[in-house]
């Protein structure tokens, strides 16, 4: 198999699987930012458009690094395991750049619950009687 097509796929499923993982955090880590941030939606699309770049940087820059391979692709089964070599250690990268995100978004939701002022306790009851 030609090694210009186990590129070509390698950078297909790779960028595809990046894209795809970043439209999810994009979508989802909103609603705790915008918790983190007060309500202020503003700020919160900001930064979550900021860490959405600062995440493709990161993935799509090691994809680009890991493409080169010093091996000659001779048989489909060598073009496989190399693939899956590779696709499986962005698998990697993106999962745990997944939980790094959660663990950030779960500390400044901490944070910013920890902030805000107690609301006074309810008026109590006077039973007459």
């Amino acid at each position: 198999m030609n090694i210009a097509m186990c590129y070509f796929s390698y950078l297909a499923i790779s960028i595809g699987l990046t894209v795809w993982v970043a439209r999810t955090l994009h979508s989802s880590g909103r609603v705790f930012l915008i918790d983190a941030f007060h309500g202020n939606t503003e700020l919160a699309d900001s930064v979550n458009h900021l860490l959405v770049v600062g995440f493709y940087l990161v993935n799509v820059g090691y994809i680009a690094l890991a493409l080169k391979t010093p091996y000659a692709m001779n048989s489909m089964r060598q073009v496989i395991e190399l693939e899956s070599v590779k696709i499986g250690v962005v698998l990697l990268i993106l999962g745990a750049m997944h939980f790094f995100n959660i663990m950030v978004f779960a500390k400044m939701r901490h944070r910013a619950q920890a902030e805000r002022p107690m609301s006074p306790p309810p008026p109590s009851v006077v039973a007459l009687g």
